[in-house]
């Protein structure tokens, strides 16, 4: 639902109730995640798609059903066969389960807000029981870093492990469910939370004003990155040079110091060093190794980056700390030109960020890295059916 974030506010200050079907569980290849989201309102408008296939016309279906009659929620569950997969224009076998919940801003107070601080970017999660008893099934919980918890899940104590997963969610800025078992004392019988998170984006921090960082600029920003390109050069750090990204001029380590410092680096930042300068590379490694970021990675030939390394373990660096530099930056694509090296980066990036292993997919390895495979439940016929349908 966060993800509709801005079109929903609307909806909900004009007080127009609305079905949301949420992705909540995958199983095999598909082509969205949990947390993605398609809405019907009472208006007729349908945003968003879950599948990109012929399943949204069941879903939609499904929730103007909602929306005319019974508004409790419902869990819905689609299977496909291979064959029936190519039939309806999926190439891929596996489930689908949603949760549809039926939302009336009207009584609803923590609704608005939500969304309002989604649409603004602001940090905000929604953790909502998207499997469990009837009583609990569709209800939620709102989190905010350093904020009062609002909306109910009826329980004093499920509500307060919902707070705490989804405030760790929210800090790695992660979307993604969460079990909670009758062992751990919180519930009756297992739930499944699902926590839809909304943070600021994640920050590229790119040192050095070279043309490999203008082109890497543009594919973070395309990658969704909040991009600062730091030199120290007041004549190569222009904005005419990078309009895609923050311009500081500062000294690499300097400037790194002072966001680590002010708290506006966290476990999704990636930090990327193209000087390979040792006057600007030494200082600044030493503490990018030593700050709890997502990625560093450094530019240089295979020499290079071996006198780096003596240099920084006579800096005192523990191989531990050593061992998270990605030197040389970047996957083998053959790259020759800043554009191309930026792809390579880009690359080992986003392998890095979902533990991909960076080889062709046409050896085998897993299309969908943290995703169940599962091959035991699939639809007979020629389009997609509920395989699975209560409330």
């Amino acid at each position: 639902m966060l993800e509709l974030a801005a079109e929903l506010l609307d909806r909900a200050r004009r007080r127009v109730p609305f079905v949301t079907a949420t992705v909540t569980h995958v199983a095999g290849s598909a082509p969205r995640q949990p947390g993605s989201s398609l809405v019907v309102d009472a208006e007729g408008a349908v945003l968003g798609n879950v599948s990109g296939g012929c399943v949204d016309a069941a879903v939609h279906e499904a929730c103007r059903e909602m929306l005319a009659g019974d508004h409790r929620p419902q869990v819905l569950r689609f299977g496909y066969s291979d064959a029936d997969a190519i039939g309806v224009g999926l190439t891929c076998g596996g489930t689908i389960e949603l949760l549809l919940c039926h939302h009336d801003p009207a009584v609803e107070p923590w609704l608005e807000p939500a969304l309002a601080d989604a649409a603004a970017g602001r940090t905000v999660a929604v953790a909502t029981v998207a499997r469990g008893p009837d009583t609990h099934l569709g209800t939620a919980v709102v989190v905010r870093p350093g904020g009062p918890v609002t909306g109910s899940l009826g329980d004093g104590p499920l509500e307060q492990v919902a707070t705490t997963h989804a405030a760790e969610l929210l800090h790695a800025g992660r979307t993604g469910t969460v079990e909670v078992g009758v062992a751990d004392s919180y519930c009756q019988e297992p739930m499944t939370l699902l926590v839809e998170s909304s943070a600021p984006a994640p920050r590229m921090l790119v040192f050095g004003a070279i043309d490999h960082a203008a082109a890497l600029a543009r594919l973070g920003t395309f990658l969704g990155y909040r991009v600062t390109v730091c030199d120290a050069r007041t004549t190569f750090a222009t904005p005419e040079r990078f309009p895609d990204a923050e311009i500081v001029v500062e000294w690499p380590h300097r400037y790194l110091g002072s966001q680590a410092e002010a708290g506006l680096l966290d476990r999704r930042t990636v930090v990327c060093v193209l000087t390979h300068d040792p006057k600007f590379d030494l200082p600044l490694l030493t503490a990018a190794l030593r700050v709890p970021v997502a990625y560093v990675g450094a530019m240089g030939s295979r020499r290079t980056h071996e006198e780096r390394l003596t240099r920084l373990r006579e800096a005192g660096l523990s191989d531990h700390e050593l061992g998270r530099l990605r030197s040389p930056i970047g996957l083998d694509l053959g790259a020759r030109t800043p554009q191309e090296t930026a792809l390579s980066i880009a690359a080992e990036i986003v392998a890095n960020r979902h533990g991909g292993s960076g080889v062709p997919l046409s050896t085998g390895v897993p299309i969908h890295h943290g995703v169940t495979h599962h091959d035991d439940v699939h639809s007979r016929s020629q389009s997609p059916r509920p395989l699975t349908h209560s409330s």
